[in-house]
């Protein structure tokens, strides 16, 4: 779907026009990390005016071949073209100099600051002399144009999700960006939300921009995008092929071969009574109530799963299992032991675990090594030293056994956490806090981000340790990860909690009908 030659078009980028070149060409690409090759001789061809789906499983090397592009990584070797031009790339801001930009999983917003002093700090540090008035009123007219709203003066931390993607969105078409790469931008997205983004990504194309949608959704693939290139083991499995009538069940063997066996769910055969919450209360940050006299029983060797639409209470119940938060009102028992004053460490030394929905701004640090963040949580006992000593030989084969049982791909025990794509870093996380001594584990949206294989391998895991006898609260938004897992099912809604179900007794018509409160 290239644009005509007179087609008009709005902010392309630094050139007066696409041209007649590909807007974005990469030949040859190689890339290692710790002796990992995560590039091998990869490419990719970006037209102007279209979608371009970039589609692969969790470190196939999607992310990686962007980062090239966008100079956050230099390639080993390789060539990187931009409207034709071989352009010396030295780093990111000469890459948005070019027209580059790239929107990323993790957002590049100050959470302090307000939308449009994100957006001030981003044009000045580009060199333009712009006050945040100025970028609230430029903020505003282009929302306006895109057909979305979002306030200048609202800050980034008091914003959804979606809000902070289109912040983002904003600031690369505001610093010029005639090329935008989307990577996983659905992953943390409502269906509603979804939607609007894919159809506000079909309108950017329409005015002339070429838009990367890195994805493993087939079915946002199949409905939003014009050509697809499909990435295996960071090579070019299939290049820029023509998404009209390209079958989504071949690309998906492309992307993936053969799959993992899905993990049997957990037995019908719950042991001793284990975690016991009654009447938990609790308000969010601006006084509305978020848990409202919350209570549910779990047992050894079962997965409760706890269904809802974000934001019915689901963050606040996991910083309150956790300890990092009290509650205004109830009680929370482990075993028979009241965990209401434990800190969060005294709750892990009893055998609470955690994955929250977040796995790197929560629970991993991703400035450090694979092997230091397997250990993050073990460091002071035996396994690693003793109190006082840590023993990186130890940390370094435990590490190299999780990393191998656990099947995470991407680098070795010095490998920085920061290089994982999205599903072997919740391989990683999950490898730790299913591994040792774990007798309950909060497990909240596992699958979020990740391709099939990764996710099946996630839940492999949380099977394996239901099977050991660990006890499961599984809390998502996903419903088919709900009922694959859980051995019994409720669901949430406005902090309240309907009646657990056997899952074998669950119809989607019910669960749907307990999703808006209407049964």
């Amino acid at each position: 779907m290239t644009p005509s030659e007179d087609m008009p078009i709005a902010h392309p980028g630094p050139h007066d026009g696409p041209g007649r070149a590909p807007a974005l060409l990469l030949r040859g690409i190689d890339k290692s990390f710790d002796g990992h090759r995560a590039l091998d001789g990869a490419g990719f061809r970006l037209e102007w005016g279209e979608v371009h789906a970039l589609v692969g499983e969790n470190g196939a090397g999607k992310s990686t071949i962007m980062n090239v592009a966008t100079a956050v990584y230099a390639a080993d070797a390789g060539e990187v073209i931009v409207d034709g031009r071989d352009v010396p790339l030295r780093g990111p801001a000469d890459a948005m100099a070019a027209g580059l930009g790239m929107v990323h999983q993790h957002f590049r917003l100050v959470g302090s600051f307000t939308v449009a002093e994100n957006v001030a700090l981003s044009l000045r540090g580009a060199g333009q002399k712009v006050s945040v008035a100025e970028a609230a009123r430029l903020l505003a007219a282009r929302a306006a144009e895109l057909g979305f709203r979002l306030d200048p003066a609202a800050r980034v931390d008091e914003l959804s999700i979606a809000e902070r993607q289109r912040a983002e969105i904003l600031k690369v078409l505001l610093l010029g960006a005639g090329i935008l790469i989307l990577d996983e931008p659905t992953a943390v997205l409502t269906a509603d939300e979804a939607q609007a983004l894919l159809t506000l990504v079909r309108r950017l194309a329409g005015e002339g921009r070429a838009v990367v949608l890195i994805t493993h959704k087939l079915r946002e693939v199949a409905a939003y995008s014009d050509r697809i290139t499909v990435m295996r083991q960071g090579r070019t499995v299939l290049d820029a092929a023509p998404a009209e009538g390209l079958a989504m069940d071949e690309v998906a063997r492309l992307a993936v071969g053969e799959m993992p066996a899905v993990p049997p769910r957990a037995a019908a055969r719950p042991g001793a009574p284990l975690l016991s919450v009654a009447g938990l209360t609790a308000r969010r940050g601006d006084g509305s109530r978020a848990l409202d006299a919350l209570s549910l029983e779990l047992a050894e060797g079962e997965v409760l799963g706890i269904a809802g639409v974000g934001g019915n209470g689901q963050s606040e119940l996991v910083d309150l299992l956790s300890g990092l938060r009290r509650p205004e009102a109830g009680t929370i028992g482990l075993g028979g032991t009241d965990l209401l004053a434990a800190s969060p460490a005294a709750r892990r030394a009893a055998g609470l675990r955690v994955v929250p929905a977040d796995r790197f701004d929560s629970a991993m640090a991703p400035g450090l090594t694979l092997a230091e963040n397997l250990a993050l949580t073990g460091v002071g006992s035996d396994r690693f030293g003793g109190r006082w000593l840590v023993d990186r030989r130890k940390m370094r084969r435990e590490a190299e056994r999780l990393i191998a049982e656990h099947e995470v791909r991407g680098g070795g025990p010095a490998t920085p956490a920061s290089l994982l794509s999205g599903g072997n870093a919740q391989k990683l996380l999950l490898a730790r806090e299913v591994s040792d001594g774990a007798r309950l584990l909060v497990a909240h949206s596992p699958s979020r981000g990740l391709d099939l294989r990764a996710t099946r391998a996630g839940h492999g895991a949380i099977a394996e340790g239901v099977a050991r006898g660990m006890a499961c609260l599984l809390i998502s938004e996903d419903l088919e990860e709900i009922m694959s897992l859980s051995t019994r099912v409720c669901v949430i809604n406005n902090g309240r909690l309907s009646a657990p179900m056997p899952a074998g007794e669950v119809t989607s018509d019910r669960l749907g009908k307990l999703l808006v409160g209407h049964a």
